[in-house]
């Protein structure tokens, strides 16, 4: 295992003891009073106690509870934030004589901004928006319009009805051509054919055709499952491969970098007609400086969710040149997605569910 997902995981059980601390005083804090010192131990070791012994089942391997785990730290996160507000709200008023209402208040609100925030984040995973971009390439070419989906991680919490919403966009957006720039399965192909979303994958339709990459979740074992199914639905995979459409426009598409072998891009581009626009499909922006200085005219990407919950955004930020957005740098234009899924647990806050529509022209 890598020495950074040793960092991560560090992370992980720090964070967790953090916010179930916070939780407990919290939760201390709205039964002032209906507590004795023996129920606040009660309490400290139950909500210690059942995330803690979840993290060490999943460590030692006795269960799966990567998503449960996942599901109580945001839980804890979002009571944090709830907890921070009122404590700000506490700490304005404490003078006042009014205080005592305004703690009441408070104790009643924070279920309800739980709840709030808990169904904001449900509706930022499952409600996608549209983000458009214009692009102007020094090329003379027609004008094209292209649809983005990145990170679909099809699995049983997403399948059939977001890829039938998917094709839907799509055929209303009127693009000329899909791009899919990995992580088209959630690690596997096991709820994908027990859903059997191949018909609904095979609805998205668009003239110059739909274009795949694998990206790092692709990868875990399971590639040439999930290689013959996403070729089974009509979509065209390229695997560190360059495919010239109509004499119109160039794609390369790139596997992800846990192929350690993958060619590099400046030898892709060897097999490119560089007077046609040529676009970049590479899983993760993690070649940006490497692809500035490369001549190809746009790079899509995903892979980085946006974080998917603040403030891990802060750390993709931190991570990658350009965690999300579109930027010119140096040659190229890059833009990366939030993704049209989720990882793990069905919840995105500071993110949204997105598609990319990039109207490209030339000069």
């Amino acid at each position: 295992m890598e020495t950074r997902y040793y960092f991560i995981f560090a992370a992980v059980i720090i964070a967790l003891q953090v916010f179930i601390f916070i939780f407990n005083r919290t939760l201390q804090w709205l039964f002032e009073g209906k507590l004795t010192p023996r129920g606040k131990k009660y309490l400290a070791f139950i909500t210690f106690g059942i995330p803690n012994a979840i993290l060490i089942g999943q460590i030692l391997q006795l269960f799966m509870a990567a998503r449960a785990i996942a599901f109580i730290l945001a839980l804890l996160l979002f009571s944090a934030f709830i907890s921070f507000g009122i404590a700000i709200i506490h700490f304005l008023f404490r003078e006042t004589k009014t205080i005592a209402k305004i703690d009441r208040t408070l104790r009643l609100a924070y279920p309800f901004a739980l709840a709030g925030l808990l169904g904001l984040s449900v509706y930022n995973a499952y409600v996608p928006r549209l983000v458009h971009y214009d692009i102007t390439l020094d090329k003379p070419m027609n004008p094209l319009r292209i649809g983005v989906a990145s990170d679909l991680h099809l699995g049983s919490l997403f399948g059939g009805k977001a890829l039938d919403k998917l094709a839907q966009i799509m055929d209303e957006q009127k693009v000329d051509i899909i791009l899919l720039p990995g992580d088209i399965m959630d690690d596997n192909v096991t709820a994908y054919l027990a859903e059997n979303m191949r018909p609904h994958l095979a609805k998205l339709r668009a003239p110059l055709g739909v274009y795949a990459t694998l990206g790092n979740h692709d990868f875990f074992g399971y590639q040439e499952e999930i290689t013959e199914e996403i070729r089974q639905a009509g979509i065209i995979l390229l695997k560190d491969q360059v495919a010239t459409i109509n004499d119109e426009i160039v794609l390369i598409g790139r596997n992800d970098d846990l192929e350690k072998n993958r060619p590099s891009t400046a030898t892709l581009l060897k097999q490119a007609k560089a007077d046609l626009p040529i676009i970049v499909l590479d899983h993760r922006p993690s070649e940006v400086e490497i692809h500035s200085t490369l001549p190809f005219d746009l790079q899509v990407s995903g892979h980085t969710h946006k974080g998917q919950i603040f403030p891990a955004n802060l750390v993709t930020a931190l991570t990658y040149p350009i965690d999300y957005g579109l930027e010119k740098i140096g040659t190229p234009y890059f833009m990366v997605t939030s993704g049209y899924g989720f990882w793990g647990i069905p919840m995105r806050l500071g993110s949204q569910s997105e598609i990319v529509i990039i109207d490209m022209k030339g000069k």
